[in-house]
C-alpha cells in the first residue's frame, strides 16, 4: 500500500545526495522554529524545540535546516541594536551551544534525517556596505563597515562553522538573501562602495566568497556547505532575475559550494520572503529551474510550497532537486506519513494567512498556527491522531456553535474519548469561516473547513444543523459538560444614517447576500484583514473602493510577511486609502469624516454604497442564560471576544486539556504551563 501511493509522488520519494548528505527524499524543512521554544533557554523550553523538529523528523522529512544560526554581530558597547533580527552575542556563542545542539543532532540522526544551520547576520542592525537603505519603510541610519569590521566578520563566520562541525551538524548554509548583511554586500542597491568590496558583482561578492573560504576552512570535507540566495530582488534598483543567475554560477565557480538554496522575496515587500495567501503556490519556482539550468550544483526551492502535491510538481517540472516546507509542517505534523498512506484527505491544510509570524513580531503573542494548535505540545509525547490523550474521566459533551472554535473543540474532545454532540443554528458548518472561504485568496480556508468536516464525521461527532439552542433544549440533552461557542454579530457603530439602505455589512458582501454599487466606501473599524479583504473583492468585481480608517495605517496587527502583499494587489486594483480619518456621519451619497487629532471636519461625497468592516461583537446570550442551569458551563471563541481563527483554536485546545484532565488549572480556570509562560 505504501509503495503504491508513494508512487503518486515519485518524485518527493527519490533520495539524492549533496554532498556529505545522503536525503532518503526530496523535503527539506526550511528554518521557522524560534517561536517553538529556546534551544538555549531552559530545560523546558529546549525540550520543547526538540520534540517539534523529532515529530517532522519522525513523520519522514529528510532534511531539517533548523537550528538557529545568528552569528555574532560585534557592534561597539552600549549600542542598542532594534527590530527582527537584532541580536548581539548570536547563537554560535551561546555557553550551551554544542551541549544543545548534538542533543538536538542525535536525536534526529536516530529519527533518519540530516541536520543544518543558517549563517545569518539579518537587517545587519546596525552593519552596512553603505548608506543606501534597502527599503523605503525604515530610515535608521547603519554603521558604514570597514575592511577592518568586514575581517573580523569573516572570522566570525569561521568560528561559527568550527562550532556547527563541533555540535555535530550535518552542514551549513551562508545567508545571502532577505536583507540579511552579505545580501546588502551582494546588491547593487545598497552596495555603494568604491573599495574592493563595492562595484563589479565580483568585488560585491567578495565578502561572502571570504566568508565561505573561512567555513570550508573550519569544517572541511566534514560537512555540506550550502548558499541560500534570491533569486532576484523585489526592488528595480536590485538585481534582476538575470543577475540572480549570475550570482549562482558565480557561487558555483568558487567551488566551495555544494549547493544553492534558491528563495525569492523580502522582508518587507511584494513578496515577502514568507509568502502568505495572496501568492500562488510555487509562484517562482520557474525561477529555481532557470538557475537549475544554468548551473551543475543540486537546487533546492522554498516559497509557497503547501502541500506535497505543489512539491512533487515542482520536481517533475525540474526545477529543483529537493524542495523546502515549512507552514505545511506547522499545520500537520503528519504530512509526509499520511502522502505515504494515501490518506490526503486527512491533511490539516496550512491556511497561509501568516498569523504565526504576525502573532509573534507584530503583537508579541505566543506562538500559535491558526489551524494546528497541536504546535508547541509535542513534547507531551505523541498518542495518534491527538496529543490530549485519552480522557481521565469521559463525558457527554454538547458544544453549540459549529464555528471554528467549537469546530475544533468538538474534534480535540471526541479525540480524547468524550462523547460529543455538535449543534449549528445554520444550514451549514464554519460560521465567518464559511464566509470568508468567498474571498479572493481565501480558498485554503474553505479546505480547511471541509477538513474539519470530514474530522467529525470520522470521529463519531453526533453533528445536528440547522438546529437553535434554548435554554430548555440544552437542558434537556442532559450533557455533562456544555461549551457555548454561538460567535459575533456584525458590530454596527452608533452613527447617523447607519440604517440607510445603502449601508451593509462587511459579512453580508462577502457572503454575496449584499446589493453593491460601482463606489463603494468601506469604513474600517478592525485591525486585520477583513477590510481590506472585503476591498478585494470588490475591487476585483470592478468597482471603485475607498477605504477610511481612523489608524494612521492599515492592519496594525499584520506583520510585515503579509501586509506588503495585500496592499500590493490593492494598489494595482486602485484601491483609495485614507488615514487618520473618523467617519461620524453617513449620508445618502457619502459620509462625514473628522481628522482623530484636529478634529477637522470634511464631507466624502459620491458613494453608491458604505460598507462597514467594524469588527463583531459577542454573541453570548445563551452562556449567560445557561449560568447556573447545567453541571458544567464553558464560553469560548468569538462567545468570549471576537478575534482570528489563531485565537479559536488556542481556546478550543485549552478548553480540551481542561475537559481531558490533564493542564495545570487555578482555582478552576485553566493557565498557560510553565513553558508558556515564559515564551
Amino acid at each position: 500500500m505504501t509503495e503504491q501511493h508513494e508512487g503518486r509522488y515519485p518524485h518527493v520519494f527519490t533520495p539524492i545526495t549533496i554532498g556529505t548528505m545522503r536525503l532518503r527524499n526530496r523535503i527539506m524543512v526550511p528554518p521557522h522554529g524560534s517561536g517553538i521554544g529556546n534551544l538555549w533557554g531552559t530545560d523546558a523550553e529546549a525540550e520543547t524545540h526538540m520534540a517539534y523538529w523529532e515529530s517532522r523528523a519522525l513523520d519522514g522529512a529528510s532534511w531539517i535546516d533548523g537550528v538557529r544560526g545568528r552569528v555574532r554581530n560585534p557592534v561597539i558597547p552600549g549600542f542598542d541594536t532594534g527590530g527582527y533580527g537584532a541580536e548581539t552575542i548570536g547563537n554560535y556563542r551561546q555557553p550551551n551551544y554544542v551541549e544543545r545542539v548534538q542533543e538536538l543532532a542525535h536525536r534526529l540522526h536516530r529519527a533518519g534525517v540530516v541536520v543544518t544551520s543558517q549563517l545569518t547576520v539579518i537587517g545587519g542592525v546596525p552593519q552596512s556596505p553603505g548608506r543606501v537603505l534597502s527599503s523605503p519603510l525604515t530610515n535608521a541610519r547603519p554603521h558604514v563597515m570597514s575592511t577592518a569590521d568586514v575581517a573580523e566578520y569573516v572570522e566570525e563566520y569561521r568560528f561559527s562553522a568550527t562550532r556547527a562541525r563541533e555540535a555535530g551538524l550535518d552542514g551549513i548554509e551562508l545567508h545571502l538573501n532577505h536583507d540579511d548583511m552579505l545580501e546588502w554586500f551582494l546588491s547593487p542597491l545598497t552596495n555603494d562602495r568604491t573599495d574592493r568590496y563595492g562595484g563589479s558583482l565580483e568585488n560585491r561578492a567578495r565578502f561572502a566568497v571570504e566568508s565561505l573560504r573561512a567555513v570550508r576552512e573550519a569544517v572541511g570535507s566534514e560537512l555540506t556547505v550550502g548558499v541560500r540566495f534570491n533569486l532576484r530582488e523585489e526592488m528595480p534598483e536590485g538585481y534582476d532575475e538575470g543577475g540572480g543567475v549570475e550570482v549562482a554560477q558565480l557561487l558555483e565557480a568558487t567551488g566551495l559550494v555544494d549547493y544553492l538554496h534558491a528563495v525569492v522575496g523580502s522582508p518587507w515587500g511584494d513578496p515577502s520572503y514568507i509568502q502568505s495567501q495572496h501568492y500562488d503556490a510555487a509562484q517562482w519556482a520557474e525561477l529555481a529551474g532557470r538557475v537549475r539550468k544554468e548551473v551543475s550544483l543540486p537546487v533546492v526551492y522554498a516559497g509557497r510550497v503547501n502541500t506535497v502535491a505543489v512539491a512533487e510538481q515542482v520536481l517533475a517540472a525540474g526545477h529543483a532537486d529537493v524542495v523546502g516546507i515549512a507552514r505545511a509542517y506547522l499545520a500537520e505534523r503528519d504530512l509526509l506519513a499520511k502522502a505515504r498512506a494515501g490518506r490526503e484527505d486527512e491533511i490539516r491544510p496550512c491556511v497561509g494567512g501568516n498569523d504565526c509570524i504576525s502573532r509573534q513580531y507584530a503583537e508579541g503573542l505566543p506562538f500559535s498556527c491558526a489551524v494546528n494548535p497541536h504546535v508547541k505540545t509535542e513534547a507531551q509525547g505523541r498518542w495518534g491522531e491527538g496529543d490530549l490523550g485519552v480522557a481521565a474521566s469521559p463525558r457527554k459533551l454538547l458544544v453549540i456553535g459549529g464555528g471554528p472554535a467549537g469546530l475544533e473543540l468538538a474534534a480535540l474532545a471526541a479525540e480524547s474519548g468524550h462523547q460529543v454532540a455538535l449543534w449549528e443554528a445554520g444550514e451549514r458548518l464554519g460560521g465567518q469561516l464559511a464566509t470568508v472561504a468567498n474571498a479572493p485568496t481565501f480558498d485554503k480556508y474553505g479546505e480547511y473547513l471541509t477538513w474539519q468536516e470530514a474530522r467529525l464525521a470520522r470521529l463519531g461527532v453526533d453533528v445536528r444543523r440547522a438546529t437553535t439552542a434554548t435554554v430548555e433544549s440544552v437542558v434537556a440533552a442532559e450533557a455533562e459538560v456544555v461549551a457555548v461557542a454561538t460567535g459575533a454579530r456584525p458590530h454596527r457603530p452608533v452613527l447617523p444614517g447607519v440604517d440607510l439602505p445603502h449601508v451593509v455589512d462587511a459579512a453580508d458582501v462577502l457572503g454575496g447576500t449584499a446589493t453593491v454599487g460601482d463606489r463603494v466606501l468601506i469604513i474600517a473599524r478592525d485591525d486585520h484583514l477583513p477590510p481590506l479583504t472585503v476591498a478585494d473583492l470588490l475591487a476585483g468585481q470592478g468597482r471603485q473602493v475607498t477605504l477610511v480608517y481612523g489608524a494612521q495605517q492599515p492592519g496594525q496587527q499584520l506583520g510585515r510577511y503579509i501586509l506588503g502583499g495585500v496592499l500590493a494587489r490593492l494598489h494595482k486594483q486602485k484601491v483609495e486609502f485614507r488615514h487618520l480619518e473618523e467617519v461620524r456621519a453617513i449620508h445618502a451619497d457619502g459620509v462625514d469624516v473628522r481628522h482623530v487629532y484636529t478634529f477637522e471636519s470634511q464631507r466624502l461625497s459620491g458613494y453608491d454604497t458604505v460598507v462597514l468592516a467594524c469588527g463583531a461583537d459577542s454573541d453570548d446570550t445563551l452562556f449567560q442564560q445557561l449560568q447556573g442551569k447545567v453541571p458544567e458551563l464553558h464560553v469560548l471563541g468569538d462567545a468570549y471576544a471576537p478575534r482570528r481563527l489563531s485565537f479559536a483554536t488556542r481556546q478550543a485546545y485549552a478548553l480540551a486539556e481542561v475537559l481531558a484532565g490533564h493542564p495545570e488549572v487555578v482555582d478552576g480556570r485553566w493557565s498557560p504551563s510553565p513553558v508558556e509562560r515564559i515564551g
